[in-house]
This record gives structure tokens, C-alpha cells and sequence, in this order.
């Protein structure tokens, strides 16, 4: 390879456990398809975290990202359950990779029970948002809450993205898939914000899914999907759904894209039991290597080094999480892929032109409210006592202010005024208060009722209650009338 002032830079991060095999093997494929790359690696994840870094990514790591804009990654291990934060995803947040994209497809070679269906579809998730935020709090000692945080921004950017992918790749249809029959302002956002999107997209058939019905779909008729957008948290379950559909996460690859880096990487984790034995397949990290081709333009050396993947496999050459035949190693496999640069196998490449990346700013993305009513507040707090109890207590700290209780309710259902129903509570009730005289709210009378209210009971969470253009800005709880 030729180096040049052109020739771009990419910041490899080998990674944790196989890593640095399927990395490395990986790098070889990608110099041996003509690909014109100057390798800048970097670390993050366990060996960071160990020298007491707790995001598991280093200055000189982000550093070198924010200078070359493009990244390879292994995979790298994360902390389950308690500690530090995911590296993986500190990463995501700190480039605000908002977009992360999961092609799955028939492969030749790896049979599976879809086998002949015609797999070819991609998933694409919103990546940087939702419960993934990783707000999380005791609320008491036995109720944990995690924020599911959903913007208008991040909506906006990740339906664009679907569609403009879907046209570079020369799609036919998006489907969103959300479940705003449940979660009508979260999820709800999503799918109004990807129909409106859509109208502009008059070549694409647009639809939306409920994400439970997805699923369903996924796995009963597969090739009725093409692209599926979907909020962060659903996004990862289906990917790795759909990568079981073609062989498995050994063949997953994805990619991490923002309006300035990108950060390519397989699906799949570091498997710390298989490093350093030569088994681990490299073909997911490889096809992400494909992925960061296209981004970078260079098509020609894409297309040359999957259809050298394809080939190999299409040769009875199998990595070894593929039970047929004699499986081969890690080397093996990359010695098998690099001889087959230039072959062609049955399965094309598809056609791709550069990914236009929707620009979306703030700004642009924020509604301007004309009319903000307030309506009340729910106050969340802590108690053991029985609903009837808490609403008498509640009642009579509630005399002399604005304010009236107008419901309590335990984990979403109403449990006062009673519903003849018979919820089980826990220690954690919302308790909404309303406000009949708008011009009698304001800061003050707010902090006197908590300060009421904290007299008797553990308040530990506040909401303000708003209609917004004539629209309620919260939810019923599930029996509230």
C-alpha cells in the first residue's frame, strides 16, 4: 500500500479477550483487498479499567479518535451489574454516534433453518439515548427506577438515517418498530416522528410495527423486512435476534454512525474463554471492516474482501462456530479469505453509494410550545402504610394550598380512590395532585406542599404536570379516569 496526505487514518482499538486474534485478522483481510488505510491503534475497555481509568477509555484514546474520525473496534468487556460504566458505549456517547446499524443476510456455506428464505435486512437503532442513558436510582430500598429518555432530536436523527440507508442501498421499504401502544410518549415520539419523516420519502414504503409483533414477524417471515428503525434498548434485542436468523453473532456485524466519527464493530462480545486458541471466527469484525470501506468510499476493496468472506465460505472454508465439516481457526480462516481476493461468489454484493448522514441540530429538532398550562405535580413517595391511610394524611396536608389528591397509584395502577381492584403494593406510591386555579400556582406553593408532605412521608421524585398545546404532557395511570 501506498501511503499518501489522502490515504485516510483509523484509530484500531484491538479490544479484550478474542480481540486482538479477530482484530488482527481482520486488519490482514482489509490490507489485502487493495484498501488504502494508515492503522493508528488505541486502547479502552478491561486493561484501561484496571489501571483504575473508570470509563474504560483513556485521553490518548479519544484523542486519536477525535484526530482520525473513523474507528475499528474489537470487542471489549464490560463490567455486569455493578462498577464502572460500558466502554463500548462511553465511546458512543462521547462521538454521539447516534446511529448504530446491523446488517444481517443469507450467508453461502452456513446453513441455518432460514436457509433459501432470502434473508437480507437491516436493523437500525437509535444508539446514544433511551435506558441506555444509564440514569438509574433507589427510589427506596426495594424499588430501582431507570430513566427511559427519548428525544425529539434523537427521533428526528435516527428515522432519517434509516431512510437515507435504505435508499443508498437501494431499498424498497422501513419499517419502525416501536411499542408505543404502551409507552404512547416514548416510543409514541418515535413512531410520529418516523411516519412524518416518511412523508418525504414518497419511493420508500414506509410502515409501522409494534415491536412485540416484530419480533414475531422476525422470526416467522424474516424476508418481509428490509430496514427496521427501532429505539436503543429494542434495537439490541432484535439485532441479536436477526443475527441468529444467518449463523449467529459470529456473523454480525455494525456500525456506529454520527455526523462526525464512526465506530465499526462486531455484534458479538470478547469471549475471554476462547482467546488466544485461534477459533474465534473474525468474519463479524471483517464485515464491519467491509462497512468502514463504504463509509470511507473506497467500494471497490468492500466489495472485493466480502465477496473473498463469501467465497470462503462458500468453499466449505468454516470458522469453527459452524458445526459442519472440519472447521478451521481464526488464522486458517483469514489465510483462506486473503487467497480468495478477487473471486467472486454466488451471493452479490449489494449496491451502495454514500450514506448521506441527516444533519440535525438542536435547534432545528425543538418544538416551541404556544400554550404550557399547569395542571399539577405528582409527588412519588415512600410508605408502608395502606392507599386509604396515605390519601386521608395526604388530604389533610393538602388543605390551605392550591392543590387537591386527586389519585394515588402503586407501579402504574390507581389504588385510591378504590377501583374494586386488589394491587399489591409496594412502598412506592405516585401520588397526583391537581391544581383547579392556574392563577393561584407557582414556585412557592409547590415547595410548601412538599414541604407538607415531607413531614409525614419520604417524597424522593417530583413531577410537574403540564398541558402543552392543549394536549396533556403525562399519562393516566392505568385505572385513573
Amino acid at each position: 500500500m501506498t501511503q499518501t496526505s489522502s490515504t485516510p487514518a483509523v484509530t484500531v482499538i484491538p479490544g479484550d479477550g478474542i480481540g486482538p486474534e479477530v482484530v488482527a485478522a481482520t486488519m490482514r483481510m482489509v490490507d489485502a483487498s487493495g484498501a488504502s488505510i494508515i492503522w493508528e491503534e488505541a486502547h479502552a475497555g478491561a486493561q484501561v479499567f484496571m489501571k483504575g481509568i473508570p470509563s474504560g477509555v483513556p485521553e490518548e484514546t479519544i484523542e486519536s479518535v477525535d484526530r482520525t474520525r473513523i474507528v475499528l473496534k474489537g470487542p471489549l468487556e464490560t463490567p455486569v451489574g455493578f462498577g464502572e460504566k460500558s466502554a463500548n458505549v462511553t465511546l458512543r456517547k462521547l462521538f454521539e454516534t447516534f446511529a448504530n446499524i446491523r446488517p444481517v443476510r443469507e450467508l453461502p456455506g452456513v446453513p441455518t433453518p432460514y436457509s433459501g428464505r432470502g434473508i437480507d435486512l437491516v436493523v437500525i437503532r437509535e444508539n446514544v439515548e433511551d435506558l441506555y442513558a444509564g440514569i438509574e436510582h433507589m427510589q427506596t430500598p426495594d424499588v430501582a427506577q431507570c430513566l427511559k429518555l427519548i428525544s425529539r432530536l434523537g427521533c428526528q436523527r435516527i428515522s432519517r438515517t434509516a431512510l437515507e440507508f435504505a435508499r443508498a442501498e437501494g431499498r424498497t421499504s422501513v419499517a419502525a418498530a416501536t411499542k408505543s401502544n404502551i409507552m404512547k410518549f416514548t416510543e409514541g415520539m418515535l413512531q410520529r416522528e418516523f411516519l412524518s419523516a416518511a412523508e418525504e420519502y414518497p419511493d420508500l414504503e414506509t410502515w409501522h410495527v409494534i415491536i412485540d409483533n416484530c419480533a414475531h414477524q422476525l422470526v416467522k417471515a424474516p424476508e418481509q423486512f428490509e430496514v427496521i428503525v427501532t429505539t436503543n434498548m429494542n434495537g439490541d434485542i432484535l439485532s441479536d435476534l436477526t443475527s441468529a436468523l444467518v449463523g449467529g453473532l459470529g456473523f454480525a456485524p455494525s456500525a456506529n454512525i454520527g455526523n462526525g466519527v464512526a465506530i465499526f464493530e462486531a455484534v458479538h462480545g470478547s469471549a475471554p474463554k476462547y482467546a488466544g486458541k485461534d477459533v474465534a471466527n473474525p468474519s463479524a469484525v471483517a464485515l464491519s471492516a467491509v462497512m468502514m470501506l463504504r463509509h470511507l468510499s473506497q467500494f471497490d476493496a468492500a466489495d472485493r474482501m466480502e465477496q473473498a468472506i463469501f467465497k470462503a465460505l462458500e468453499d466449505g472454508i468454516h470458522p469453527q462456530d459452524v458445526k459442519i465439516g472440519a472447521p478451521v481457526g481464526t488464522t486458517a480462516f483469514t489465510d483462506a479469505v486473503i487467497e480468495r481476493m478477487g473471486q467472486t461468489s454466488s451471493t452479490p454484493s449489494r449496491p451502495h453509494r454514500a450514506l448521506q448522514v441527516p444533519v440535525i441540530t438542536r435547534e432545528g429538532a425543538r418544538t416551541a410550545p404556544g400554550s404550557r398550562i399547569k395542571e399539577g405535580a405528582d409527588v412519588f413517595i415512600e410508605s408502608t402504610d395502606i392507599p386509604g391511610r396515605i390519601a386521608e394524611k395526604l388530604n389533610a396536608l393538602a388543605q390551605g394550598t392550591p392543590y387537591r389528591l386527586k389519585m394515588i397509584s402503586n407501579r402504574g395502577t390507581v389504588v385510591w380512590p378504590s377501583t374494586g381492584g386488589s394491587t399489591e403494593c409496594i412502598d412506592h406510591f405516585r401520588c397526583r395532585f391537581l391544581i383547579d386555579d392556574q392563577s393561584a400556582w407557582n414556585q412557592e406553593s409547590l415547595l410548601d406542599l412538599l414541604k407538607r408532605v415531607s413531614e409525614h412521608y419520604r417524597w424522593m421524585h417530583v413531577e410537574k404536570l403540564e398541558i402543552i398545546d392543549g394536549e396533556l404532557g403525562f399519562t393516566r395511570a392505568q385505572g385513573e379516569n
